[in-house]
């Protein structure tokens, strides 16, 4: 992504917000794998699945915390700068590790939730495969516009906006339409429910994610304003996402648990 000057305050909104984001991946990881031993075997591999998403995403936050702190400094040949404002090093701030992360973590996103589903394992590995792929796709198709931030380029940033569009609506069509007779089977309401609100917070949260990617074709917020409100949205979006939705999936799967053993219980 190009590197545009920022002021100090500027800075550390980037600073803060990627900062933020990463402890609360580390924070969900450590919580989600140390209840592990909570959850049934069954649903053993939803929960763990929970906690790579987090682990994958904080592993790549570090990376883009450095790359961002990296093209910057606020001193010039070991002075400090007059006006506290930051200037650029030259080195240009990686935000493909974001796209990286999104490439594994966006399907196990998906694969959690239908693993958490009372459907067939045929039914389950045919949707984990085709959520997969379109979830991926969606991703690759994205990517190329994301660093094409300047007004001569909003076309084309809009056009890989729509095509990464296509497979994001199937994915929506899944969860909003696809699932609903296997999230109806399920003998606990309480569960049912949970399921209904996981799939809505996963495809409200993702609906940011389109939103930001078209904030540089928005009057006023190219150059430095449009990198500060792709962080900080993407960031916002990926605690939803991640972190929420991953909280979402822990009290299924701790519910499910509970009840699968008060049943082995009384037989």
């Amino acid at each position: 992504m190009t590197v545009y000057a920022m002021t100090a305050g500027q800075f550390d909104l980037v600073y803060n917000s990627l900062s933020f984001t990463l402890a609360s991946m580390m924070a969900s990881t450590i919580f989600f794998w140390l209840r592990l031993s909570s959850i049934h075997e069954k649903y053993k591999s939803a929960m763990t699945i929970t906690g790579l998403v987090t682990f994958i995403a904080a592993y790549h936050y570090f990376r883009i915390f450095n790359s961002w702190v990296d093209a910057y400094e606020f001193t010039k040949d070991g002075v400090p700068n007059a006006g506290g404002d930051p200037t650029l090093t030259g080195i240009p701030f990686n935000d493909a590790y974001r796209y990286m992360d999104w490439l594994l973590t966006v399907p196990l996103l998906l694969i959690e939730i239908i693993f958490c589903c009372n459907i067939t394992p045929e039914e389950m590995t045919s949707k984990a495969w085709k959520l997969g792929v379109s979830s991926a796709l969606m991703i690759a198709l994205g990517y190329p516009g994301e660093a094409m931030i300047e007004a001569n380029m909003h076309l084309t940033r809009l056009a890989f906006w729509f095509l990464a569009m296509l497979p994001f609506f199937y994915v929506v069509y899944t969860l909003l339409v696809s699932l609903k007779s296997a999230i109806a089977s399920e003998g606990n309401p309480a569960v049912a429910s949970m399921l209904t609100q996981v799939c809505w917070a996963t495809v409200i949260s993702w609906c940011t994610y389109p939103v930001v990617y078209l904030f540089p074709m928005i009057p006023g917020f190219q150059s430095e304003k449009a990198v500060i409100a792709i962080q900080l949205g993407y960031c916002v979006s990926d605690i939803i996402s991640k972190c929420g939705v991953g909280f979402l999936i822990y009290n299924i799967t701790i519910t499910k648990s509970a009840a699968l053993g008060s049943s082995l219980l009384g037989k």
